[in-house]
């Protein structure tokens, strides 16, 4: 209950109970009582109660107390008498360096809690404070000693790492200018020029993976693994982590390296699956007969199992998207139900059956296998994919309403980019349903969607093209120049993707797919027109005007290299 008063504000009723319950039991709240006291600015109060605990009590904390109390009355020289007291403690026993440093602290006393840890460190050598006078240098704005300590701790206290690396994350985060990423990365790299310890190689393979530069976290993954080989599933996870980026160059290098330096049938097959699946992002038709040899020849090789089981459903996809073959795509995935698979690995195939499902507009067979891929492996990623494509197999079969009720939960997933597109469909659906009670252009788009989905690029176009033209100016407009702008940005038509992005940007300053088109223009000056200069204001407004985005971490990686930030 006093508790609660201290939380709510309430010290008198607070510090009545407390004192009651000190009358019974000595050794209760005391710090409690005092904060109440120091609260109420009852200080004569408090220094009679802390005179009263000096002879029982032997924590030097109280003599922190004590001079807090006179800072309080503005009273300094003799509140720096009692600090300096305290220290002084710490030669008797360099064990309370800890609970007067932590003291210390809490009240923000941090130039006094600074010489608690160092004195305590100097007193008793294994005692280490490296964590803590880290935090409070950070604190203080001294980030390069803030960070030597963090890294000199990380590598002291190994389990200690990862508490090091999520602090570094925070200040990365806050990181406007690029200073603080440069400085950990010069850091780094003296320190893994003047040890041989594979400790610094792996700690700069997690910074660049954190600037996403994946084919410098390689180079130094290669440095472990050629001193420790048991280090080589971390090369693997940095491909997948490369493909997921589109960082396909980095991902190929890597890949190679994967299958030139391992027996493994399991981790072969992930290269080879990789690998293929970022050749479907660029194949042309012409290579479709390529890429289905391969895919059916590595079958052979590894065979039909559930070791195998991620290439089977690579297959099933390539057959039905690629090669409009759905029928050998569900008798692939059939097969595949028969083998022993665990929950997880059913789940994948029926994923993938439903998709092939919503590919045939078999829709209500498609929501059956998403409903049950939900219902066996409930909270896992995959069960919130098959939520927001069963939304989507529902917005594919027009039933608007239905897909409403589903993304307005979607909205608060864990997952950014599921609770990113719920959001988009949901504003969709809203926006004209407002306008226009019949849905018209909505049951268009959706039409066109679905064509998009099923990989018939040309016919969504020329959907798309159409309703720009007879719903031009309503809500519907927005989305539609930003699908034609994607396509005609996959079609390697840079210079029309900028127009239709262009006009979303004119006519929709406000829209939901703002940062979108300011992103992937951005990207197409950089990647494609070379012209870097258009490129860094686009990826400036992203990181000014859009600090929410899934854009906002990467356009601000841009814009720094760019402006020049990364040259260290």
């Amino acid at each position: 209950m006093a508790f609660n008063y201290i939380d709510a504000g309430e010290y008198e009723k607070a510090v009545t109970i407390l004192e009651e319950v000190y009358s019974k039991n000595k050794l209760l709240h005391l710090d409690k009582i005092l904060y109440c006291y120091q609260q109420l600015e009852q200080h004569d109060k408090a220094l009679k109660f802390i005179n009263e605990l000096k002879p029982k009590n032997n924590n030097p904390t109280l003599l922190v107390e004590e001079g807090y109390i006179y800072q309080l009355q503005k009273k300094q020289p003799e509140a720096d008498k009692k600090y300096q007291e305290a220290l002084n403690e710490i030669d008797k026993n360099a064990n309370f360096a800890y609970n007067l440093g932590s003291v210390f602290e809490r009240k923000v006393l941090l130039d006094w809690a600074l010489k608690a840890y160092e004195k305590g460190q100097k007193a008793n050598p294994n005692l280490n404070f490296d964590y803590q006078i880290a935090m409070i240098q950070g604190q203080l704005g001294n980030l390069e000693v803030m960070l030597n300590k963090l890294l000199d701790y990380g590598f002291n206290t190994p389990d200690g790492t990862p508490m090091v690396q999520n602090q570094l994350t925070r200040f990365l985060m806050d990181d406007s200018d690029g200073s603080f990423a440069a400085s950990i990365r010069k850091n780094l790299l003296l320190r893994t020029q003047k040890s041989q310890d594979i400790y610094w190689n792996q700690f700069l393979s997690w910074f660049f993976v954190q600037q996403k530069e994946y084919g410098k976290a390689f180079v130094q993954e290669k440095a472990v693994y050629n001193r420790n080989p048991d280090s080589f599933i971390n090369i693997v996870t940095l491909s997948r982590m490369a493909m997921e980026e589109k960082q396909y160059e980095d991902a190929n290098t890597i890949l190679t390296f994967v299958l030139e330096n391992t027996q493994n049938l399991d981790l072969q097959m992930q290269a080879h699956h990789f690998l293929l699946s970022m050749d479907m992002e660029s194949v042309t038709s012409k290579e479709y007969p390529t890429i289905d040899f391969k895919l059916d020849e590595l079958l052979k090789k590894y065979g039909i199992s559930q070791h195998s089981l991620d290439l089977q459903i690579l297959s099933a996809h390539f057959k039905t998207f690629y090669l409009n073959q759905s029928k050998l795509g569900i008798e692939l995935l059939q097969n595949s139900l028969k083998l022993p698979l665990n929950t997880r690995e059913q789940a994948k195939v029926k994923m993938k059956l439903a998709d092939i499902m919503v590919y045939d507009e078999k829709f209500n067979q498609a929501i059956l296998y998403y409903a049950q891929v939900e219902d066996n492996l409930k909270n896992d990623v995959l069960a919130h994919e098959a939520s927001l494509k069963l939304a989507k197999a529902n917005f594919y079969k027009k039933d608007f309403d239905w897909t409403l009720q589903q993304v307005k939960v979607l909205k608060q997933s864990p997952s950014l980019l599921i609770a990113n597109d719920a959001i988009e469909m949901f504003l969709l659906i809203q926006d004209n349903s407002a306008e226009d009670s019949l849905r018209v252009a909505l049951q268009s788009y959706a039409t066109a969607d679905l064509k998009l989905y099923q990989n018939k690029k040309e016919e969504a176009l020329q959907l798309f093209l159409t309703i720009l033209q007879k719903h031009k100016g309503e809500s519907i407009e927005e989305g539609t120049l930003f699908k034609v702008g994607k396509i005609y940005e996959e079609k390697g038509d840079f210079t029309t993707a900028l127009t239709y992005y262009q006009n979303l940007l004119d006519h929709h300053k406000d829209g939901i797919y703002k940062d979108e088109a300011l992103f992937y223009s951005a990207e197409i000056y950089r990647k494609n027109i070379l012209d870097n200069e258009k490129a860094k204001a686009l990826y400036e407004k992203v990181v000014l005007e859009h600090p929410d985005s899934l854009y906002y971490t990467e356009s601000r990686k841009q814009y720094r290299t760019l402006r020049g930030d990364s040259t260290i």
